[in-house]
């Protein structure tokens, strides 16, 4: 199993605490709360302009 997880790139937990260590030494506690609050808005304006021009696609066929 652990070929596979290699092969295909599948992390694990060990991966995602050294990760996460990472992150709070380059950026300390108390940016993460803002990077995650962009992420997020990032997130929202990406999903509505998703579902605009699916939208916008719907008229356009009819």
């Amino acid at each position: 199993m652990n070929v596979l997880n290699i092969s295909l790139g599948i992390m694990g937990m060990n991966e995602w605490v050294i990760i996460a260590i990472i992150v709070l030494l380059l950026f300390g506690g108390r940016k993460i709360p803002e990077l995650m609050k962009g992420l997020g808005g990032g997130i929202k304006e990406f999903k509505k302009a998703t579902k605009e021009e699916e939208a916008k696609k719907e008229e356009e066929k009819q």
